[in-house]
């Protein structure tokens, strides 16, 4: 009966190690989750601030050409 009960103590000792282990390895990855999400999030912004900018020059160069080409008929309609 001893050592059923030392067996079951030895069980219960090292289930209480094993899971601080865990708890601390779960900590770790959730801080280099955290970084790897963190910098994943910084790529996308600086991707669509380009983008942005992208879209918002040919924006500009098409409403430019546009312009253009009203003033152009309104000179001939004046003639």
């Amino acid at each position: 009966m001893k050592k059923v009960f030392l067996s079951l103590a030895v069980v219960a000792a090292l289930t209480v190690v094993s899971c601080k282990n865990a708890s601390e390895n779960a900590e770790a990855a959730a801080d280099s989750a955290v970084v790897a999400v963190d910098s994943a999030a910084t790529e996308a912004v600086e991707t669509v601030d380009s983008a942005a900018t992208a879209a918002t020059d040919s924006v500009a160069a098409a409403a430019e050409g546009a312009a253009e080409k009203v003033e152009a008929a309104a000179e001939e309609v004046k003639k």
